[in-house]
């Protein structure tokens, strides 16, 4: 056996690096799903709220749980139009990488990196809202928080395939050590320590409230 024919039966299958990743992937696109349709309620109420302040949104329970006061708040609309729009824009993006990643698609590093630069934007605004919210605004939206949940299950999820796949360039060393950690579920871990931390604060200032004690 020649040594070229020896290097063509032992070279490894082509797969894309995408396609290791099914199970991170799918969650992706789930969490994306569930993250546009938040992001499509937000818009619908944004334009009754915009017809009409004094609409009676579904989410409008009482004094802590209120889309409407969240939604008249100038944190509500940064940019100059309702934050959810964006979520109209940026979760369709996601989506389609999830699915296509699935297909088998090959995504280049650069591009990548662009994408986990960009969620990382939009994890801190999640959670930048989340504190306005909390400590500024005085009420809590719902449809909001499922924003908040989604974003940082998105933002996890790609860092996961973005470390494992070597897309960030990173020190060997470290590199290797992160990657273990992702294998023992770290990242996992992690995201359970977030929601928990939100759960108590929300609890904590508005459980009263919220079951009636």
């Amino acid at each position: 056996m020649s040594a070229t024919t020896l290097d063509v039966e032992e070279a490894p299958v082509p797969l894309t690096a995408q396609r290791r990743h099914p199970k991170t992937f799918t969650e992706m696109l789930v969490s994306s799903i569930i993250g546009l349709i938040a992001s499509l309620v937000l818009s619908i109420d944004a334009i009754a709220l915009a017809a009409d302040p004094n609409a009676d949104l579904s989410c409008n329970i009482n004094a802590a749980i209120s889309c409407g006061k969240v939604g008249l708040s100038w944190q509500a609309s940064l940019l100059g139009f309702p934050n959810a729009f964006l979520g109209l824009i940026a979760e369709p993006v996601v989506i389609t990488i999830a699915v296509a990643a699935l297909g088998g698609v090959r995504f280049p590093r650069w591009f990548m990196n662009s994408a986990q630069v960009v969620y990382f934007i939009g994890f801190a605004f999640a959670f930048w809202l989340f504190y306005q919210a909390y400590f500024v605004i005085g009420a809590l939206c719902p449809w909001c928080l499922l924003i908040t949940i989604t974003t940082t299950t998105v933002f996890v999820s790609l860092l996961r395939i973005n470390i494992l796949d070597n897309n960030l360039g990173l020190p060997s060393k470290l590199q290797a050590s992160l990657a273990v950690g992702l294998r023992a579920g770290a990242d996992t871990m992690g995201v359970i320590i977030i929601f928990a931390i939100l759960a108590g604060m929300i609890f904590v200032k508005y459980g009263s409230i919220i079951f009636g004690g």
